[in-house]
């Protein structure tokens, strides 16, 4: 359920003409026991701002856990909200809009009373809304519209008492709001490891895996107390087309993939499998290579044979919804097309792109192919800049009949968005709506200063992330976690081998 109530209040300054006039609209737009989520919209009616410091207090013991929209601050009673950098400039008709999440006791009693840089707004209008019983739990699902700049941290749901017992083993999971759940209710995260080789060897002759896929070697990253890897797939390879080695195509390859996803299975974790090479030419802007075939990162899957891919895929395991679907590892429209909107309008349609001179697959395009054969699977879809931005990804989202998304987002060190302020903006308003895996998170030092961090963000947000990647290559020249299948880490590795441990006893 959700509880709304809204106030308006308008205010004309005293003294010189010159002193702001400010409309503000207050509402709670979702309320829950012993918590709360509010807007605030003001408008600029009188002279043109470069910044802006709006203030109020709350009547009820009120206390803020968490804004966006501006920076927030709270003292006893006193909240005040000052701009952020890029939304400073308040021309006269312009509205900033900002959001927070709070904590009530008793009753929930909107303030009356606001000030638009110190100067009081008088009231005009109904000054305490009307008020409803809270529901007795929090909305499952969040709102319809989100803000315009979501929580910096995903809002809290209140446990049930006793929280759900999580299934053992590897769960069916599900999207519930902002969490992932199992079949039992209870919130999971997945935490975990990449195991490549799968997307390269058969295309390239060599065989399937690159290093062992045997019992032992899933055991091993079990041992680190993984409970999700990764498993990057060829297109080609799986549908078995002709340039591909007899022995690593086609039945061969899909075989070989059915078998380690069982051994993931059977040491409790899940396995996702996901898209990373594909066909078509592309010789633009970030070109990863000239052929036409899968052997490289492309910028979107094509029409030709991606859809396919995921029919095929979604077939196979769609009886078993321990498997999750990533549908496609690293889209970058956005180095091909001149705009944000042809590159996000790609990225979600389709079609003839900008720049890229074969027809493109969209997400909405794949995730429709993997629903048309009933199954309910989670998948996760990526944005864009090598899914290293998710900037729009709220508004371009496909739509999911089985309403079972979740969003994915890849960060090295040496990513544009690298750092906690970048999250903060971009990472947590998609956060707060739809759980949110990192689906490789890697730095090129040898060392796990910067995955540190990382983790720490998503830990403290309960977000899930996997390590780049279960792999013996030097980590000079890739992220390596280990230099032995037996799960001996490098140097890069013990990072995340200590803190899988840490946080999964």
């Amino acid at each position: 359920m959700m509880a709304s109530t809204a106030l308006a209040v308008v205010g004309t300054a005293s003294g010189a003409a010159a002193a702001p006039v400010c409309t503000v609209e207050y509402s709670v737009t979702n309320q829950w026991t012993g918590g709360f989520q509010g807007a605030l919209t003001v408008t600029n009616n009188g002279t043109a701002l470069n910044g802006w410091s709006l203030g109020f207090s709350f009547p009820a013991g009120q206390q803020v856990s968490q804004g966006w929209g501006g920076k927030w601050t709270q003292s006893g009673a006193a909240v005040t909200v000052t701009n952020e950098s890029w939304n400073a400039q308040l021309g006269v008709g312009a509205k900033a809009t900002t959001g927070f999440i709070a904590s009530w006791t008793g009753t929930n009693t909107a303030p009356t009373a606001f000030t638009l840089g110190g100067v009081p707004c008088t009231v005009d209008g109904p000054t305490t809304p009307p008020t409803s019983t809270p529901p007795t739990d929090p909305p499952t699902t969040p709102p319809t519209d989100p803000p315009t700049t979501p929580p910096t941290t995903p809002p809290t749901t209140p446990p049930t008492s006793p929280p759900p017992t999580p299934v053992n083993g590897a769960p069916q999971l599900t999207v519930s709001g902002n969490k992932f759940t199992d079949q039992n209710g209870a919130v999971r995260r997945l935490l975990g490891v990449n195991r490549s080789g799968g997307e390269f060897m058969c295309v390239q002759g060599y065989g399937i895996w690159d290093g062992p896929a045997d019992d032992a070697s899933v055991q091993a990253i079990a041992d680190w107390k993984a409970n999700t890897v990764r498993i990057p797939l060829n297109e080609e390879c799986w549908l078995g087309l002709d340039n591909v080695k007899p022995e690593y195509r086609g039945d061969n390859y899909v075989s070989a993939v059915k078998d380690l996803v069982t051994k993931v299975l059977a040491h409790g974790m899940t396995p996702v499998v996901e898209l990373h090479w594909t066909h078509g030419q592309y010789t633009g802007n970030s070109s990863g290579c000239a052929d036409t075939h899968a052997t490289c990162q492309k910028p979107m899957p094509n029409a030709q044979y991606t859809p396919a891919f995921w029919t095929s895929v979604a077939n196979t395991f769609k009886n078993d919804k321990r498997v999750v679907f990533d549908l496609f590892n690293e889209p970058y429209p956005d180095r091909a097309t001149s705009t944000a909107t042809q590159a996000w309008t790609c990225w979600r349609d389709g079609g003839t792109c900008p720049g890229i001179g074969y027809e493109v697959a969209g997400m909405q395009d794949l995730l429709d192919a993997v629903r048309a054969t009933g199954a309910k699977n989670l998948v996760l879809v990526p944005g864009l800049a090598y899914s290293n931005d998710l900037s729009q990804w709220l508004t371009y989202r496909p739509t999911d009949p089985a309403q079972n998304l979740g969003a994915a987002w890849h960060v090295y060190n040496f990513n544009t968005c690298s750092t906690e302020t970048c999250w903060n903006d971009t990472l947590a308003p998609v956060a707060a709506q739809v759980p949110l895996l990192a689906g490789e998170i890697g730095e090129n030092t040898c060392g796990h200063a910067f995955v540190d961090r990382v983790m720490k963000w998503f830990d403290d947000r309960g977000l899930s992330y996997l390590g780049w990647t279960w792999n013996t290559w030097n980590c000079n020249s890739g992220p390596a976690l280990i230099s032995s299948y037996d799960g001996t880490p490098t140097a890069f590795g013990i990072g995340l081998r200590d803190h899988l441990r840490a946080v999964n006893p």
